[in-house]
């Protein structure tokens, strides 16, 4: 038995040939800046003084070494971390039931409460209100100021709302017919057929969660409550005269090390200890983000 080879012409091949090139330049222009961060984190100043391209130079961990041995990082971790599982579990919970409960046509005032929900979305008081009303309600120096403000959000909200209503009207009816409650029909039936939209969801506030820091510039004075995204912007406004303190406070053993200290590499090192946790999440809910962003976006 004989396969059917199906025979691509010359012109079709230099297309395919062409097209790969383009994907393949375009994938090297995403993500060699992060590599180049990475390299130059771990390469040393003379080196990265002349210029580092596609391999490290004369390899050192003299920055990262640094930064841990400062203190301030370990448990700035362990805050943002807190704060992103809390947040985004809080927000991903709140933004879903909010979503259902308007889809009920039962509910009282269902299209009134939506619609000013949606219209949170483009009118803003700005920042002196909002930093007012936080500071009222006791939030500044308190650590559930990275979780409660957080806790619904109305784009999420929408695509959470628009993807429940594709779902068959029968099986909530069924469900209820078997004396199903609301919460019981919500965590034990909706949630799990909306696991795509709602992975897409965690990711995306995990994400804001994480990279967030004017909450944490405006209203906390506590170092103890310093995330990492707010030490990392201590760090690059001030990665010369920290540079300068850790040559300077470098006991003999680690004074060639201490050399290999530069404010553009402090400034790499802690680029690359904040933004590599964060991006170790995408792998794993991936697979849900065409499916979840799409059957969520069909209709309003």
């Amino acid at each position: 038995m004989t396969k059917n080879k199906i025979r691509i012409s010359a012109p079709e091949r230099a297309f395919i040939v062409l097209n790969y090139f383009i994907m393949i330049l375009f994938l090297w222009a995403c993500l060699y800046p992060f590599y180049y961060v990475i390299i130059g984190s771990i390469s040393s100043s003379g080196a990265l003084s002349r210029g580092v391209f596609l391999f490290p130079a004369q390899v050192v961990f003299s920055n990262y070494i640094s930064i841990f041995q400062k203190g301030d990082i370990p448990p700035g971790f362990l805050i943002s971390v807190g704060r992103t599982v809390i947040g985004t579990f809080l927000c991903v919970v709140f933004s879903s039931f909010v979503a259902y409960l308007v889809t009920k046509e039962e509910m009282i005032l269902r299209k009134a409460v939506y619609r000013f929900i949606i219209i949170s979305m483009y009118l803003n008081a700005g920042l002196i209100p909002w930093y007012i009303t936080l500071k009222t309600y006791g939030l500044r120096n308190n650590f559930l100021l990275y979780i409660l403000p957080g806790a619904v959000n109305a784009f999420f909200m929408i695509l959470v709302k628009t993807y429940i209503e594709q779902l068959p009207p029968s099986m909530e009816e069924s469900a209820a017919i078997d004396g199903a409650g609301l919460f019981t029909v919500f965590s034990r039936l909706i949630v799990p057929l909306c696991k795509p939209i709602i992975a897409t969801v965690a990711v995306y506030a995990a994400v804001g969660q994480w990279s967030s820091w004017v909450d944490s510039y405006f209203l906390v004075n506590d170092s103890k409550l310093f995330t990492v995204q707010i030490i990392l912007y201590n760090y690059i406004n001030q990665a010369q005269v920290i540079a300068d303190s850790m040559r300077y406070n470098a006991n003999a053993a680690a004074a060639k090390n201490a050399f290999s200290i530069t404010p553009d590499g402090i400034r790499m090192a802690v680029t690359v200890i904040s933004v590599v946790p964060i991006m170790l999440v995408y792998p794993f809910a991936q697979k849900y983000f065409v499916k979840g962003i799409m059957m969520g976006a069909i209709k309003g």
